[in-house]
């Protein structure tokens, strides 16, 4: 009875602690004005395509416009910087990625720390990497190792450029399975899907939504994904722990977060926004089509343990590989 009666009284005193944050909120009138969401890379990507579609949805929920400012730049160096340096009032946000976990690791000055500039508000989406490569190589993990071993030096991989995510992702693969292949970065995944199709290069890690119109297509071939499972959208696609290489995982991933020392109710606040406008109608169908897989479930507290152990996966990996930029 005692155990109950003090769950009981945890319980109630949460829900008094949301009222007067609630209420502290309302008196202090946020929001009441524009909220911006920076966007530390270009307009028109997947990380660009899903804030949208969630600042769609705080719109309409906080009754003031989310406004979404891409500021690309120095693998989304620039962006973070920005929202590190913003006031901590709710009104500059920040999408935090993948790159900034693992920029941690191969940069010695940063404008900005993840661990101590940010306030974790939630994950929004996610999409794992899937291995594609040009149909000659092959259909398999196998075949392609097997050439790469036959012709050492003679196969090349693809990435956005030195130090991303790709690159150090196909680093990892390129020692674990003792080949020798080379490596060609682009500015962009464009030029390198059309050089990819075209025969120019033969593989390359990269997000679900970018490649999935290409592998539908045939025009690509997917041969595995770094993920835990094989995902819905291909289920003939193994793993990269299924083709023999256990260990290499590694996705795209897109979360909110506020400057340090934003006030907890408005974090708090936020974190449900992101929650709400993931299940909104329509909203988690229409990213499962293109690819993504959104957050089911991500307070700030949760977002917070994902975005370290992110950082120490990525800091683990660029040490035992000796990854360095060029």
């Amino acid at each position: 009875m005692k155990s109950v009666l003090n769950r009981l009284g945890r319980t109630l005193g949460a829900i008094a602690l949301a009222a007067c944050a609630t209420g502290a909120l309302a008196q202090n009138g946020y929001p009441n004005r524009p909220i911006r969401i920076i966007v530390p890379w270009p307009a028109g990507g997947g990380v660009d395509a899903v804030t949208r579609t969630v600042a769609e949805k705080m719109t309409a929920s906080l009754g003031q416009q989310v406004v979404v400012d891409n500021r690309p730049g120095a693998t989304g160096n620039i962006g973070a910087g920005i929202g590190a340096k913003a006031a901590p009032d709710g009104y500059t946000l920040l999408v935090a990625s993948a790159p900034m976990a693992i920029n941690a690791s191969l940069h010695k000055s940063l404008p900005f720390d993840m661990g101590k500039d940010f306030a974790p508000l939630g994950l929004m989406a996610s999409s794992p990497y899937m291995l594609v490569v040009n149909p000659s190589v092959g259909g398999s993990v196998q075949d392609l190792v097997a050439r790469a071993r036959a012709e050492p030096g003679k196969l090349s991989y693809a990435s956005p450029g030195p130090g991303t995510q790709q690159n150090v992702i196909t680093e990892v693969f390129r020692e674990t399975a003792h080949i020798n292949i080379v490596h060609t970065p682009y500015k962009g995944a464009p030029q390198a899907l059309t050089d990819l199709v075209g025969g120019h290069i033969q593989m390359m890690f990269h997000g679900v939504p970018a490649v999935m119109p290409f592998v539908k297509g045939g025009q690509l071939k997917g041969i595995a994904v770094a993920s835990k499972q094989r995902l819905p959208l291909f289920p003939d696609v193994p793993t990269m722990a299924e083709a023999g290489f256990p260990g290499i995982e590694a996705s795209e991933w897109y979360g909110l977060v506020a400057p340090a020392g934003t006030p907890k109710a408005i974090v708090a606040l936020l974190g449900k926004e992101i929650e709400k406008a993931l299940n909104a109608p329509g909203v988690r169908q229409q990213l499962v089509s293109k690819g993504y897989e959104p957050a089911s479930q991500s307070s700030p507290d949760q977002f917070a343990g994902f975005m370290a152990a992110e950082q120490k996966k990525w800091a683990l990996a660029i040490k035992q590989t000796g990854f360095r930029l060029d």
